[in-house]
């Protein structure tokens, strides 16, 4: 719940007016996908892996509604890995909106 809060409160927040955000979800053998994608800000390549990093945050002043504290992706990458998935981001680059996945397995860990 907290992790998908994190992506859309992020894709609401550093997406202008009038942007879109769009969420899928696929089953892909054993596993679930969720992208959230955004028309937003974008991402520099430099900040693929630095957004997960603890209070690192991408400022835009033009885009930014609220302050945060720079901690929602990180924990929301450690909720995901601790459930035995994956979170991580891709983008063209700035001014080319951003697209977050996370995947999860669709059975607990040691469960069938």
């Amino acid at each position: 719940h907290r992790v998908f809060t994190s992506l859309w409160s992020n894709a609401l927040r550093f997406t202008p007016e009038p942007g879109e955000i769009t969420v899928r979800l696929r089953v892909e053998g054993d596993r679930a996908h969720v992208a959230v994608r955004d028309t937003g800000i974008g991402l520099a390549p430099e900040h693929r892996e630095r957004i997960f990093d603890e209070f690192f945050q991408v400022e835009d002043h033009m885009t930014r509604r609220e302050d945060g504290l720079g901690l929602g992706l990180t924990l929301a990458r450690r909720f995901v890995e601790i459930h035995g998935g994956r979170l991580w981001a891709e983008s063209e680059g700035p001014g080319c909106g951003s697209t977050f996945h996370v995947t999860l397995p669709l059975a607990a860990p040691g469960r069938s």
